[in-house]
């Protein structure tokens, strides 16, 4: 039944309007129908009703769709579908848009006069993704959100004009959104924009008025969930010659992800490798730079007009050296010019680049700055410095000369030797240029250490919005746009970090302060203006407030040697974007902040805790940019500590390098910050160890690529693979129209072998023909059409090759189960034959025909490989045999023999070439889960008895059973955790918990070691069904060997990692972690301490020991502010510099891939 009820709040009455019974018992939803029409529409598995007070209809779906006695003849919809589990929104007043649990769209139109309703039509659409939910957006756009595949955005519109709207919907994603999604936003779950193209007639009303609708694909989510296995294997671009945390970067992870049709696996890379098109040696490299020149080129089949600026080709590489500078012609070949043209060579080269829209090069040396026509000078300035005085009164040896300099069109920053500033100014008109030293930029007893350049460009520069006059005014972005449609506008600013830690950002060319800040190098998460603050002398604050900036003062004196080294401030998106600031500290730290707007009605800042507006002084911010603010971001793997000292960072902003924006910051260890939907993405390249110089290059054959020197004097040239970086590790999907259960790598050969099951139709005959034992399944269509169609669940094991990153991969061979046979398990096995080992691919399968039919499988075991004598044959079957005792659901080598787990049993067989012969075996309580091998010790656990611990003795020939966990657990997957001569025994179950249990056969506790002790437990809050071991990577402050960390994967999508910890790093970090649980906010002030505790789900559990760290609330440590850190570290008794490396370690580590 459904009723009306009319809601009075006042009265507190509800009176009843209209009610209706007899609906179907599988309704599940209702949807409210937007006025003018009015109504509800009660959605069921096979039926769809409407109802009002005035009106009732309903069509049917299918023919199992059921109506009360009595009922008239109901019309039946042309479209026969079920609508279980569907999600709905309307995407008009009168036409309702599914999504069905196979992933197709319908559109339901309601035929109405006036407000009552006629008739509903159901017509079906394109193919879509596995929904989850849907949600509208505004007018004209909707939501598709999956936990099965790719969550999409897109756009409708409606129209009346058929022709048109089906041009618009096979044309290419937006030039703009292109370029954020580089290539991958072509199918990655087996669909492109076509498939959501929606053309669709229909009368919507009694004036038979056409409706046309188009759809189109606008932006997209990349999901990887759910992750039922992974494997790691060898990239395709792997350098053989890697070594230490380089040949980490060599394997990838491959993942079995999505469901049915969205079925993929899904390619993982933690770390960056750029495909390399050529390197060359070139020792003693400092910096490199390309450089543009209007009119030296033009890209072939474009002409020479209206190029985009981002497809120009570059015209001069400099390469600047210990004692001279290299310059090379970047045409199709990159050819030597030094000799040929009038650029400084003689010496290092500061830095190049562009000045009057391209037509000028400039390039800055130490002693002066040259400018230049393409290859030809046409005006050079010396930079003469006053030399600095000693304490004494004399002059010292060394003149001053440039140490740095920054480059923003019309504009060259030159920061010298002594921290002063000079500033060079071109003129667009005449293109020359000339120098000035303003007092403002001049040393003053706190030299600069770091500066930079920003042009805020657009047609509304973003700053202008911060200043107070601009704030006010409710037109500001029309006033500015005014003169000129699409015209876009550039304001210049000079941004400065001083010895002393203050930020200040200067005006161009007025030289005015406009925002400042202290104490940037201390990390407060929001940085507002102070500049303008009025003087409060201390005198006039209370005794209190006195103690407490004098203790924190003395606190901040370990800090007064921190002090920024390296300063960036940028802008990826001219139109809508705000600026990020980035800097470099001179330990290592990396600071990323965000501006914003702040909305606050009064002029007071955001005071944070030990944030001053001056030194010795409170106040207010008062100054132009007075609405500006900045928020730090969190992100990981953005602190390099070692090697700061011998090697600097450099930020490097580019804007086109493989179509993605963002900055590579060299280093000793690099990383890429690529701009996504104004947020930044993290991607550490390890590839080559430390990088010296950065460059994009973009010419005839290296399309959009980079340049980039080692510290090993290698320059490489590169272009980013076409991957997906807009996720915590770069990844691309591989459709397989299939649903992947499990995954095997096969390092030899390189080939992958993966479970794919698909959903088809047969025949009730073709199902009885082929079980020869299903005499219940006969019975049971006895009696029904022999045309009757069954959905049936078939799978395969397609052997595929690994191909290049962002490329498709090529399925080599696809071996088939029989009808109703499921493949449960595969893995590579390492088999003793009776001359050498084997190297064999082993496949466990069932047979499920029914509960009435008794459990039987098959183990399979295949050589993979191509054959020489048919190149199209990858795999051949080495050994095939039926077990009768049931299925096989796990399978492992051990010691040259082969583990097979059959129902309740397990196997020891061993292989002599031609069959398997049996050897030992060991009851099992139930059901086998998992079976994991370390040496000759045996970890396998049970689907409700927890695991087990067994012993291969190669002498009595036995599996015996050394202890076990005496507990009931729904185990979903095991394995060992090694940390040198430490065993330990892991295991995830359904209550999304992780337990660690220990063989201590000594202790009294173990019952004479029968039991297994806990050493552990976490709560996850995500089942984990496969856990990989992976060696930890080495450390400077560790000498540890033999340990390995476990890379897990969740159904959720998640990945994670269980790593062993030394005893005094343990203690230290653990002190920490109940330090921030009080103090860091939460996310919606939840407590993490109490989230991570074991989750018994009312069953009696006895709490294990408390050791476990949670490395997510621990990295939270980097994002205090350095008053906050000293505290902390303070109150554990340890330091900030301890604590960082600690963090610092883990991340390398477990830096696997």
């Amino acid at each position: 039944m459904i009723t009306a009820l009319s809601i009075n709040t006042t009265l507190k009455q509800h009176p009843l309007i209209w009610s209706a019974a007899n609906l179907p018992y599988d309704a599940y939803m209702l949807l409210a129908v937007p006025s003018p029409i009015g109504g509800v529409i009660v959605v069921a598995a096979n039926s769809i009703h409407y109802h009002s007070q005035s009106t009732t209809c309903c069509l049917a779906l299918n023919d199992y769709a059921s109506w009360p006695e009595g009922s008239g003849d109901i019309p039946k919809s042309k479209v026969s579908v079920e609508l279980d589990a569907a999600r709905a929104a309307w995407i008009s007043h009168d036409v309702a848009l599914f999504s069905t649990k196979t992933g197709t769209l319908l559109l339901l139109s309601l035929i109405y006069d006036g407000r009552t309703v006629q008739k509903l039509e159901l017509m079906k659409s394109r193919a879509s993704v596995l929904t989850s939910c849907m949600s509208m957006l505004g007018d004209s756009f909707f939501f598709l959100g999956s936990r099965l595949g790719d969550s999409l955005f897109v756009q409708f519109t409606c129209g009346s004009n058929v022709e048109q709207a089906e041009c618009e919907g096979e044309s290419a994603m937006p030039p703009a959104k292109r370029l954020h999604r580089a290539t991958y936003e072509d199918s990655q779950d087996g669909f492109n924009v076509e498939e959501l193209s929606l053309y669709h007639s229909s009368s919507t009303n009694t004036e038979l008025l056409q409706k046309n609708f188009n759809f189109l694909v606008r932006d997209s989510f990349i999901n990887i969930g759910p992750i039922r296995d992974f494997a790691h294997g060898l990239r395709m671009n792997a350098d053989s010659n890697a070594s230490v945390s380089a040949k980490q970067s060599n394997y990838e992870l491959v993942c079995c992800s999505g469901h049915g049709k969205n079925g993929a696996l899904s390619i993982l890379h933690q770390s960056l490798r750029p495909d390399l098109i050529t390197e060359v040696e070139l020792p003693g490299c400092k910096g490199i730079w390309t450089v543009y020149y209007k009119g030296s080129r033009t890209l072939p089949d474009a002409g020479g007009s209206g190029l985009d600026a981002d497809e120009e080709f570059h015209a001069y590489l400099i390469i600047s050296l210990e004692t001279r500078t290299m310059v090379l012609q970047t045409g199709d070949t990159l050819a030597e010019v030094t000799e040929t043209v009038d650029y400084y060579t003689e010496g290092a080269t500061i830095v190049a680049g562009n000045l009057f829209n391209r037509k000028r090069v400039v390039q800055v040396f130490s002693r002066g700055v040259r400018l230049l026509d393409g290859a030809y000078m046409t005006q050079e300035l010396r930079i003469e410095g006053a030399p600095p005085q000693a304490d004494d009164g004399s002059s010292a040896l060394e003149s001053i000369s440039v140490a740095y300099a920054s480059i923003v069109d019309p504009y060259v920053l030159l920061k010298m030797t002594d921290g002063s500033l000079q500033l060079v100014t071109g003129d667009s008109v005449n293109c020359n240029i000339c120098v000035s030293a303003p007092k403002t930029f001049q040393n003053l007893g706190d030299p600069v250490t770091a500066c930079s350049l920003y042009q805020d460009r657009g047609p509304s520069p973003w700053l202008r919005r911060t200043s107070m006059d601009a704030w006010l005014a409710p037109t500001f972005d029309l006033v500015d746009i005014s003169d000129g449609s699409d015209s876009i506008q550039a304001d210049v600013y000079c941004i400065i970090c001083r010895r002393s830690g203050r930020l200040e950002l200067y005006e161009l060319p007025n030289l005015i302060c406009v925002f400042s800040v202290n104490d940037l190098p201390h990390g407060y998460k929001f940085l507002y203006d102070c500049k303008g603050a009025p003087k409060i002398p201390l005198e006039g604050l209370k005794k209190e407030q006195v103690e407490s900036q004098s203790q924190d003062s003395s606190k901040m004196d370990a800090g007064a040697s921190l002090h920024v080294i390296e300063v960036c401030m940028e802008k990826w998106s001219d139109n809508f974007g705000r600026p990020f600031l980035l800097a470099v500290l001179s330990d290592g730290t990396c600071l990323f902040y965000h501006a914003y707007l702040y909305e606050g009605t009064d002029n007071n800042p955001i005071v944070e805790e030990g944030h001053d507006s001056g030194t010795g002084f409170l106040g207010t911010a008062t100054s132009r940019l007075k609405n500006l603010r900045f928020v730090r971001l969190g992100l990981d793997q953005v602190s390099a500590k070692d090697d700061i000292a011998t090697l600097k960072p450099v930020i490097v902003p580019f804007r086109n390098v493989g179509g993605l924006r963002g900055a590579f910051v060299t280093g000793a260890r690099p990383i890429w910050l690529m701009n996504f939907r104004e947020r930044l993405q993290v991607h550490p390249q390890l590839c080559d160890a430390a990088i010296i110089a950065f460059t994009p290059l973009h010419n005839v054959n290296c399309n959009h690529g980079l340049i980039y020197v080692t510290s090993q004097g290698l320059l490489k040239i590169c272009q980013l693979p076409g991957l997906n970086y807009d996720n915590d590790w770069a990844a691309y999907k591989i459709p397989l129209k299939g649903t992947p259960h499990q995954i095997a790598y096969h390092a030899e050969v390189n080939l992958y072998a993966v479970i794919v099951s698909s959903t088809v139709q047969k025949t009730a005959a073709q199902i009885i023909e082929s079980s020869d034992q299903g005499t219940a399944f006969i019975t049971e269509l006895e009696n029904e059409d022999g045309q009757w169609m069954v959905n049936l669940e078939e799978f395969e094991v397609r052997i595929i090759e690994s191909g290049k990153a962002g490329a498709m991969w090529e399925t080599r061979m696809v071996l088939p189960m029989q009808m109703t046979e499921h493949a449960l398990t595969l893995r590579i096995v390492n088999l003793k034959g009776p001359d050498q080992m084997q190297t064999l691919l082993a496949i466990g399968t069932a047979y499920v025909q029914g509960e009435d039919v008794p459990s039987r499988g098959r183990i399979i075991l295949m050589s993979l490989g191509q054959d020489a004598n048919d190149p199209s044959c990858w795999a051949s079957e080495v050994f095939s045999k039926e077990c009768k005792q049931g299925a096989v659901t796990a399978v492992a080598s051990l010691q040259g023999h082969l583990l097979i787990a059959i129902g309740t049993k397990i196997f020891l067989h061993t292989w002599n070439g031609n069959d398997l012969e049996g050897t030992a075996f060991y009851d099992a309580p139930l059901y086998v889960m998992s079976l994991n091998i370390v040496k000759n010790f045996v970890l396998f656990g049970d689907i409700h008895k927890s695991i087990y611990f067994l012993c291969w003795k190669e002498e009595g020939a036995q599996l015996v059973l050394l202890a076990k966990d005496f507990g009931s657990l729904d185990c979903f997957a095991t394995e060992f955790l090694i940390d040198g001569s430490t065993l330990s025994l892991l295991v995830s179950d359904s209550r999304r918990n992780i337990q660690i249990f220990s063989y201590s056969p000594k202790s009294v506790e173990s019952w004479k070691g029968q039991k297994l002790l806990p050493r552990a437990e976490f709560h996850v809050g995500s089942h984990i069904p496969k856990f990989l071991r992976l060696p930890m990577l080495p450390t400077t402050t560790s000498t540890r060997t033999n340990r390995y960390s476990l890379l897990f994967g969740t159904l959720d999508g998640s990945i994670g990692c269980v790593a062993p910890l030394d005893e005094l790093t343990f203690r230290r970090l653990q002190s920490l972690q109940k330090k921030l649980v009080d103090a860091v906010p939460h996310t919606a002030g939840l407590n993490p301490r109490s989230f991570r505790q074991f989750k018994a789900c009312g069953q009696t559990h006895r709490p294990g020991p408390d050791n476990i760290v949670d490395c997510e609330l621990l990295f939270h440590y980097e994002m205090l502010a350095y008053k906050e850190q000293l505290d902390l570290a303070n109150q554990i008794g340890t330091t900030r510099t301890q604590i960082l490396s600690n963090l610092n370690d883990l991340t390398i580590s477990t830096g696997f891939l």
